[in-house]
């Protein structure tokens, strides 16, 4: 899959996004729904299928075009300024949910309706569930990226250093071809443990969450996503820059 077909896809599944938050919406604000736990539970199921599908069309292009991922031509400067190796950084996964607990927790403190507490009273014990989570996932992040650099720095390794003094002999040509070749392919398996560990934290929050609970979470995931593609897109286009989205 090439850079025209993922990003046909990818501008596919954000549309499919979009609407998922619509069903999500309607949910978290429909009494009847409200109180009935596995239709939630379906829901959440079915956008959870949506990020798989994402993942695993990713990882079929990057065993082709890891370069494409990691530098995404259909993201808007302002989306790149907060990527980590080819998406979202997994502990802001963290940040999120406790920044909407925070907002629930204040509406409920100011009298608002009970549909829009989803995330206002999260219990102890969840709240220790997802403490464990976040360690144990600012750990394997800090790994990842400990590898990433490790990957980038190989960028002055002897071979390289060596080919980019002859680079210019006929050749030598395919010896820089074999040698970007393990670049590329040493970037994949970083990028496929980001994008591991990215939809395992998805998962990991979402099911220490009630299915209400879950709803309003991926409903803010899905917000912030969306906004931010579109705050980014817009201000590119002020600014006279060309993008892809």
């Amino acid at each position: 899959m090439g850079e025209e077909n993922f990003q046909e896809f990818y501008t596919k599944w954000i549309g499919e996004q979009r609407q998922q938050v619509g069903h999500l919406l309607l949910a978290s604000k429909s009494p009847q729904i409200a109180t009935s736990s596995p239709s939630l539970s379906v829901l959440v199921t079915r956008t959870l299928a949506q990020y798989e599908e994402y993942y695993a069309t990713k990882s079929k292009c990057a065993k082709t075009d890891v370069l494409l991922l990691l530098s995404p031509p259909w993201t808007s400067r302002l989306e790149h300024a907060f990527i980590w190796i080819g998406g979202w950084r997994p502990t802001a996964a963290f940040h999120l949910l406790y920044s909407k607990s925070g907002l629930h927790l204040e509406a409920r403190l100011s009298g608002a309706e009970a549909e829009d507490l989803g995330l206002g009273d999260l219990s102890a014990h969840q709240l220790g569930l997802i403490d464990e989570l976040q360690r144990s996932t600012v750990k394997e992040e800090r790994r990842i990226t400990e590898k990433e650099a490790k990957q980038q720095e190989t960028v002055a390794d002897a071979e390289m250093v060596e080919l980019s003094h002859v680079a210019e002999e006929v050749e030598e040509e395919e010896r820089v071809r074999s040698a970007l070749r393990g670049k590329e392919e040493g970037f994949e398996k970083v990028l496929r443990s980001a994008d591991r560990l990215r939809l395992e934290t998805l998962k990991g929050v979402v099911g220490i969450l009630s299915p209400m609970q879950a709803v309003h979470f991926l409903i803010a995931a899905a917000e912030l996503h969306l906004s931010l593609h579109e705050w980014g897109r817009e201000k590119d286009e002020r600014d006279g820059v060309q993008c892809n989205a």
